[in-house]
């Protein structure tokens, strides 16, 4: 049902896994073409007929360097993974790791699937009308994406742990930069000077940028964080502003009331 519908509204065809965990189900539709299902029987024979052939990059938990690590030690497949001994895996891959690639080699994910879960990151991104240079136009243009991002995780009820910035230049390099916040928050501020950061440190003096995009990463509710006070009597009148903007924008749309520093940018 879910195919037919994205395929009816969207015109977009899409593929499908089934297995008795998320671990199953999510590698089942990575391999599976377009227009088709993939179902994983549940008995640990289907399990590890499906699994250990597989390239060991395909086990979630296993990125790119630790497979690489692997092969140099003869362990090319998951079936590889799961003949090693735990005591080795985790010597080349660390302790958490290990065992985590350990246990998900012999087919066992304890992740509860959780019907309508809050999203794990939220993106804004900004395209440029032609290939830009001026670095004015670079720090409006994160000012904007992050309070945009500030304004949807407060309506949202919700918090990020850390911030991405990701550039596009007109040589179509993708560099980006990752930093985790020093507490979980929605406040514009903090992002902002965060997402500032990050663009200080690609150094885009003289490049010609295409795009920049701002990444929310490791949502949660807000209920969940905690906020150090601060002395500053500031910090509070800001946050007071900030909660009276988010009042007007829920009335009056969006465009009801930006930051000065966003104003003019182009969509």
């Amino acid at each position: 049902m879910i195919r037919l519908r994205a395929l009816a509204l969207y015109g977009v065809q899409s593929s499908a896994g089934i297995g008795s965990s998320r671990m199953a189900a999510a590698m089942a539709a990575a391999v599976t073409p377009r227009g088709s299902v993939t179902v994983v029987g549940n008995s640990p024979y289907d399990i590890a007929a499906f699994l250990r052939p597989q390239r060991a990059a395909a086990l979630p938990g296993v990125g790119p360097a630790a497979a690489r690590s692997l092969s140099r030690y003869g362990i090319y497949s998951i079936g590889d993974i799961a003949d090693t001994p735990l005591t080795t895996l985790q010597r080349l891959l660390g302790t958490a790791v290990g065992r985590q690639a350990h246990t998900r080699s012999h087919g066992q994910d304890d992740r509860l699937v959780v019907p309508q879960a809050a999203p794990r990151h939220a993106s804004a991104e900004h395209r440029f009308d032609t290939d830009e240079l001026n670095p004015d136009q670079h720090h409006q243009a994160v000012l904007g994406l992050v309070d945009e991002l500030g304004a949807r995780m407060r309506t949202e009820n919700s918090v990020c742990c850390a911030i991405t910035l990701a550039v596009r230049y007109a040589d179509r390099r993708h560099p980006t930069r990752t930093r985790t916040l020093t507490e979980p928050t929605a406040h514009t501020p903090a992002l902002a000077n965060t997402g500032l950061t990050l663009l200080a440190s690609l150094g885009l003096q003289r490049a010609r940028v295409r795009a920049i995009s701002v990444l929310a990463e490791r949502l949660q509710p807000a209920e969940t964080a905690t906020h150090q006070l601060t002395l500053d009597p500031t910090d509070e009148r800001i946050r007071d502003l900030e909660a009276a903007i988010d009042r007007a924008r829920a009335r009056y749309g969006y465009r009801a009331a930006r930051p000065a520093s966003t104003h003019g940018r182009a969509n």
